[in-house]
């Protein structure tokens, strides 16, 4: 199992964390567009404060890593590693709790092509331990605005991971989906897991949409974010979040083994 130095080699050489892949313009815009309110932006959620693109800024190099300076406006984000591994552990250890409670859980995510591996892995492990991880709404329909207008997805589980999918991309159960961020995912498996009387999540596990979005109805959850991912810093920051990890979420799917070892390590998980 990997140690923490071992981890913090491996997040610099694949870019994890350190210099990212994720540019500096497309965080600031980010920024920029959470304090107009962006629905996109906002994930879901529903801030209390006001949040200018300058304590955005401050905000994410607390949380981060990246330069707290507005004049560096262009070139690659940076994220601090050992913020990365902090925030791991953190996650590791509500991990662990769910696992010793046998608490239900959600996992879903925007980001099936390169996390589904990471959540799946997650989800056999806290099914090991007794948790029941959940999966409802299957093969509903969710109308979501996307930059090419309004379409129309279908909710699928995919190893135990929710994600949506064009209609008619791919047979039901495939790791294939669709990128998204928004929060309408996960308040449809939400309300349909209310309608059938249960069990609700005590733990949902992801990103973009699907922790903002369960975070602002009240459950708790915990997640991955990159530089240009302000909505589940801000979400921690007012406590709508529980945990959030600083990391690129856009690398290769096999570069996020070695979190999967360490985290499931650390939680008391691993097989």
């Amino acid at each position: 199992m990997p140690t923490s130095a071992a981890l913090r080699a491996h997040l610099l050489a694949t870019r994890l964390a350190g210099v990212v892949a994720t540019t500096r313009e497309a965080s600031l815009r980010s920024y920029r567009l959470f304090a107009a309110r962006d629905p996109g932006a906002l994930m879901g959620l529903d801030p209390e404060g006001a949040w200018g693109p300058e304590e955005l800024l401050a905000l994410m190099a607390r949380s981060c890593g990246v330069l707290d300076d507005p004049q560096h406006t262009s070139g690659q984000d940076v994220i601090d590693p050992d913020l990365t591994l902090a925030a791991l552990d953190a996650f590791a250890d509500r991990l662990a709790a769910a696992a010793r409670r046998r608490e239900p859980v959600l996992l879903g995510t925007g980001h099936p092509h390169r996390l589904l591996g990471f959540y799946a892995s997650l989800a056999d492990a806290l099914s090991a331990a007794g948790c029941t991880v959940l999966t409802p709404a299957q093969g509903r329909c969710v109308d979501i605005t996307t930059r090419f207008g309004l379409r129309t997805r279908t909710l699928d589980y995919a190893r135990g991971v929710a994600l949506v999918r064009e209609p008619g991309a791919s047979r039901p159960g495939c790791e294939t989906g669709a990128h998204t961020h928004s929060p309408l995912p996960v308040r449809a498996v939400l309300a349909a897991a209310a309608d059938a009387g249960g069990p609700l999540p005590g733990l949902v596990i992801g990103d973009h949409g699907w922790v903002c979005g369960a975070g602002q109805l009240g459950f708790e959850a915990i997640g991955l974010a990159d530089t240009d991912d302000p909505a589940l810093f801000v979400g921690q920051a007012e406590g709508t979040v529980s945990v959030v990890v600083p990391l690129d979420d856009g690398v290769r799917s096999d570069y996020y083994r070695a979190l999967t070892r360490y985290v499931l390590n650390r939680a008391c998980l691993s097989h």
